[in-house]
């Protein structure tokens, strides 16, 4: 095979890319560069309190801090929006990420006041990133082209879960022993939280690269909506429930019945490998009207991960619920955003109403059902026991997520129905 027949595909697609608005263009490749500092963000902070604090009810505690001050910093963008340029506060949630880890690692006694402090603090950064984020997808992307553009977005994100925990892993595992850093872990976790923190720099600087425009309409906060939008929201709370567990739980399983990060970044890399292989080939071979099915998929996945896990409660069955996790996150995403954007496009369009008032009041859907998720872990951990916490809650929240595949199936057939009437 000659070095053109080699190039040609690559080439191929990287020319397909610059067909996109060079907004979308501009959009891609910040969040590619972020990428890169989000499975650090997910899997390592968590596993860092538990490592500090060996105490998975603090784990929660953290994830619950951050998920209460995501909606609160929806709720602040808004109003800034009307002040501020939108990509200011885009690279600003990206900074305050890195600058929350700083915070944490630089604590003496991982308490749940300064816990939960870093919490609060790591949330109002994913609230700038996700509020301004998901405004400028929206804005800058197409029903047409949004499949290509969460797909190219999914896949990427999958190859640096892939890379990102192993080095991490392995570097840390490596500070752990008497051979590197005099075997202080603490201070790999600092190194590592240093380079995170150059990352969004350098992303930061990315997303100013392009004159983005703030919301047009200034009005964000309603309090009735369409029937299409409410059902957007249970659909939003379903997801919400099984989000909290999605990053705390796998943290926790593997340091209770795996070994260390080392572990955690190769169980994470192994199944990031064999989900970025499918991905690949369902981006070539799927169209709109499968979504329902990918979804349906992931769910089932996400179940038998669960059960799986639940029944065995070894190392194997850790090994296959993460492979499941892992396999089922991008198969969901994949599936929702693109439903949740098409269904903002009809209901602001019949509603006249600014798109981040979607954007904003989703967050909330979510949050019910975030809350409520980890609501439930704490309360079996505390009442009950850690092991049944980690066995069974996993299980019934994947039982409830079933819920989802006729409420999807509902608003993909009404959305659809409004686009054509």
């Amino acid at each position: 095979m000659t070095t053109t027949a080699v190039l040609k595909k690559p080439l191929s697609e990287y020319g397909y890319f610059l067909q996109m608005p060079r907004a979308a263009r501009v959009l891609l490749i910040t969040n590619m560069i972020y990428a890169f500092v989000l499975p650090v963000i997910e899997i390592f902070v968590g596993a860092y309190i538990m490592r500090s604090s060996n105490d998975p009810a603090i784990v929660a505690i953290y994830q619950l801090t951050v998920y209460t001050g995501i909606p609160i910093t929806f709720l602040l963008n808004g109003f800034l929006l009307k002040y501020i340029k939108i990509s200011n506060l885009y690279s600003f949630g990206m900074l305050l990420s890195g600058l929350s880890m700083l915070i944490m690692m630089k604590l003496d006694n991982l308490s749940v006041a300064g816990v939960g402090m870093a919490g609060i603090l790591m949330g109002c950064s994913f609230g700038f990133f996700w509020a301004n984020r998901d405004f400028l997808t929206l804005n800058n992307t197409t029903d047409a082209n949004r499949n290509y553009y969460y797909g190219l977005e999914t896949f990427f994100y999958t190859i640096t879960f892939i890379l990102v925990p192993l080095a991490v892993g392995a570097f840390l595992a490596t500070a752990d022993s008497n051979s590197f850093l005099s075997g202080n872990i603490k201070l790999g976790y600092q190194v590592v939280t240093g380079i995170v923190f150059l990352l969004t720099i350098l992303s930061s600087i990315v997303i100013h690269q392009e004159n983005f425009k703030n919301p047009d309409q200034k009005e964000f906060l309603f309090f009735k909506f369409h029937v299409l939008w409410r059902k957007m929201l249970v659909l939003a709370g379903l997801k919400g429930l099984a989000q909290g567990y999605l990053v705390t739980a796998p943290a926790i399983l593997v340091m209770r019945l795996v070994g260390n990060e080392g572990s955690l970044g190769l169980v994470q890399g192994i199944s990031g490998f064999a989900t970025a292989i499918m991905l690949y080939i369902l981006g070539r071979t799927t169209k709109p009207a499968h979504r329902i099915y990918i979804f349906g998929v992931g769910l089932a996945i996400f179940l038998v991960g669960t059960v799986t896990n639940g029944i065995l409660f070894s190392a194997v069955g850790v090994i296959i619920f993460v492979l499941c996790k892992v396999l089922f996150q991008p198969l969901h995403d994949i599936a929702y955003f693109p439903i949740q954007m098409k269904v903002i496009d009809e209901v602001s369009h019949i509603e006249n109403r600014n798109e981040y008032a979607y954007i904003f009041n989703h967050e909330f859907g979510l949050y019910i059902g975030r809350f409520l998720g980890l609501g439930l872990f704490i309360f079996f951990a505390s009442y009950i026991s850690e092991s049944f916490a980690l066995k069974y809650s996993l299980i019934i929240i994947a039982v409830l997520q079933l819920a989802s595949i006729p409420m999807a199936k509902s608003i993909i057939k009404q959305s659809n129905q409004l686009s054509k009437a």
